[in-house]
């Protein structure tokens, strides 16, 4: 088969190392290994869930997120805020989707698909979620490589190159066990979360003005760099191949047989879904927050550039750790975002073609789909393209949305796959609305751009 021959090298490349995919990135090896008893506690039965949630969030603070909402808040102040809060409920509801999912039927959403849709249509589907996959690995490598070089000085080409070598870092986390993936995973969002809450306090944003920018403004609509923004945070919120991730890690939790059980845990579930993706809309909505603050209202409303951001940072502020902090965040999303993303590309590789190989393979290849665009386009276009870059990534994963969303959908209302955890009515027709509204709101700016 062609796509095996792909994931196939010359053995003397990789003779030293795995030949199998381990725990925690093959997502059969992890299933229903960490026991969480009907008996125990509420607040025990919740720690043990919690993990998931924090793997997931991670995908919606990654260095595309940054780029889009520091062009947001730099370019139209508070006015896009409503963009980050719509997307991020967006996601909650989504993600949601992908817990009853994976609780009820047993499976995740990829291998749904496999099952319900021909093999045809499941190729295409992998390799929208595969791009997906690489269109986020590409900001990853971008957002990491600029953290290098703020940190220490290295130019941004040999930043790219170094960012391939993170597949040691996947080796060196192979066997660990998913509950110490998911600990180092939320000690990187805590990082994260930690930085902008000191970089808010710093920057004392018009808590006023910041409540108004929850409301819909048509001010940046009215622009085509609005709508590629917006389209771009929608993008960088609602990530695509979370929703298969987030549908596999569900069944790595091994629960008591019966219906009592699985409300259970479709519950606490949820309700960790919710805690960590308001966590991640706080962070999202602190970046723009930030950036308008700081940038917008100062007069460098030109300062769409994350390079550019860290350097006005102390200045403006008048705070030397801003700009420190500022780039150890940058550094924290790259890093958590690539952990997540090898074990996304096992699941949608395992799903959808019933492939398993090494999971740092997995990773390298991921890896250097992404590495060499980014190092070519730095070497063609320069340092200065960085932004334009990480956005179109960001808009490449809002198109290839819909791809995971309508599988989504059409599952979540199969009451031979539900049950009794079929979605209502109501509920069935909110979700197609907003699939609609993707969809439109893409093939828009496809055509903004082509008549611009």
């Amino acid at each position: 088969m062609l796509i095996e021959k792909l994931y196939q090298v010359p053995s003397f490349l990789w003779s030293k190392f795995p030949k199998g995919s381990t725990a925690p990135f093959c997502p059969s090896e992890v299933r229903q290994t960490i026991p969480v008893p009907l008996i125990a506690p509420f607040l025990t039965r919740f720690r043990r869930y919690a993990g998931i949630g924090f793997l997931i969030s991670v995908g919606y603070m990654d260095p595309g997120n940054w780029a889009t909402d520091l062009e947001a808040g730099s370019r139209f102040g508070y006015a896009l805020l409503s963009v980050v809060l719509l997307s991020s409920l967006i996601a909650i509801l989504l993600q949601t989707l992908c817990v009853r999912l994976g609780m009820a039927s047993g499976r995740d959403l990829a291998q749904l698909c496999a099952e319900r849709f021909s093999a045809r249509w499941n190729i295409l589907l992998w390799a929208f979620a595969q791009i997906a996959i690489i269109a986020c690995d590409f900001a990853e490598v971008l957002g990491t490589a600029l953290a290098l070089k703020l940190l220490l000085g290295l130019p941004l080409s040999v930043g790219i190159v170094l960012t391939a070598f993170d597949t040691f870092i996947v080796l060196l986390l192979q066997g660990r066990g998913l509950l110490k993936i998911e600990a180092i995973v939320t000690a990187l969002v805590a990082i994260i979360a930690i930085s902008f809450a000191a970089e808010i306090f710093m920057s004392k944003p018009d808590w006023v003005e910041v409540a108004r920018g929850l409301l819909p403004h048509a001010a940046p609509f009215r622009t085509i760099e609005g709508w590629v923004v917006a389209i771009g945070i929608l993008g960088a919120t609602v990530m695509p191949h979370n929703l298969y991730l987030h549908s596999s890690l569900v069944g790595s939790r091994k629960i008591a047989p019966g219906q009592a059980a699985k409300e259970d845990a479709i519950r606490l579930l949820t309700l960790d879904t919710l805690v960590t993706l308001s966590l991640a809309l706080l962070v999202n909505a602190a970046i723009l927050i930030v950036a308008a603050s700081v940038f917008h209202f100062s007069g460098h409303g030109d300062v769409i550039a994350i390079n550019d951001a860290y350097h006005l940072l102390t200045p403006l502020l008048g705070a030397t750790a801003a700009s420190t902090l500022f780039a150890l965040a940058l550094l924290a999303s790259g890093q958590s975002s690539t952990l997540t993303g090898t074990i996304a590309g096992q699941v949608i590789l395992q799903g959808f073609l019933k492939l398993r190989i090494p999971c740092w393979q997995q990773r390298f290849l991921t890896r250097v789909t992404a590495v060499l665009p980014a190092w070519f386009a730095i070497a063609i276009w320069g340092e200065s393209s960085l932004e334009k870059l990480l956005i179109v990534s960001q808009i490449v994963l809002s198109m290839q949305l819909p791809f995971a969303v309508v599988p989504l959908i059409l599952f979540n209302n199969d009451q031979a796959i539900m049950g009794p955890w079929k979605m209502s009515a109501w509920l069935r027709n909110l979700c197609w609305l907003i699939c609609i509204a993707i969809i439109a709101a893409n093939i828009f700016l496809l055509y903004r751009m082509c008549v611009a």
